[in-house]
C-alpha cells in the first residue's frame, strides 16, 4: 500500500456498492483516515458496533423499544422486578436521514465487528443500501496485514 493514498477508489466503491466490507491491519489508524476521507468527500458517518445490535431491521429503520440500564433500582410500577421502563426511540438510520444537513449526500453507517454478523443480517444490510440510495454501509469484517475492502455483497456470494 503507498505511504500516501487518496481513498478516491474506496469512495468510488462506496458510492458505487452502497455496502462495502473492510479489513483493516489490527493495529488501528486506517479506518480513521478513511473516515476522514468520507467525512470530507460530504457524508456523515455513524459509528456503531455490531454486538449487541439486535435485530438490524428495527434498530436501523423502526421504531423500536429499549430499557436504560436498572443499575439495580426497583421499577417505579411496583413489579418488583429490576427491569426499568421501556423508551421508544426512532431507528438510528432513519433519525440520521431525517437531521441530514443541506449539502450532505447521505450518512454512513461504520460498523466494527461486523464478523459477528449473521449471513441474513448482511443481506439485509446489503438490500438496505439498495432500497435507500441516501444510506451507505461499511462493515469491518476483520484483520488484514494491509487496509483491503470489496463489495459486501461479493461475500455473499
Amino acid at each position: 500500500m503507498a505511504l500516501l493514498t487518496t481513498g478516491k477508489s474506496f469512495i468510488r466503491t462506496v458510492e458505487k456498492s452502497g455496502a462495502v466490507a473492510v479489513y483493516a491491519p489490527l493495529e488501528g489508524g486506517f479506518e480513521g483516515r478513511y473516515v476522514r476521507r468520507l467525512r470530507c468527500s460530504g457524508y456523515s458517518v455513524v459509528n456503531l458496533t455490531a454486538r449487541g445490535l439486535g435485530d438490524v431491521a428495527a434498530y436501523l429503520t423502526q421504531y423500536h423499544g429499549i430499557r436504560p440500564p436498572h443499575l439495580g433500582k426497583k421499577d417505579i410500577a411496583g413489579s418488583g422486578a429490576a427491569v426499568g421502563l421501556r423508551y421508544y426511540v426512532p431507528g438510528i438510520a432513519s433519525y440520521q436521514l431525517e437531521n441530514l444537513p443541506q449539502k450532505s449526500k447521505g450518512i454512513i453507517l461504520w460498523i466494527i465487528e461486523g464478523f459477528v454478523l449473521s449471513r441474513q443480517e448482511q443481506e439485509y444490510l446489503v438490500s438496505l443500501t439498495q432500497d435507500n440510495p441516501q444510506i451507505k454501509v461499511v462493515v469491518e469484517m476483520g484483520g488484514d496485514r494491509q487496509f483491503s475492502f470489496k463489495p459486501l455483497a461479493d461475500l455473499l456470494v
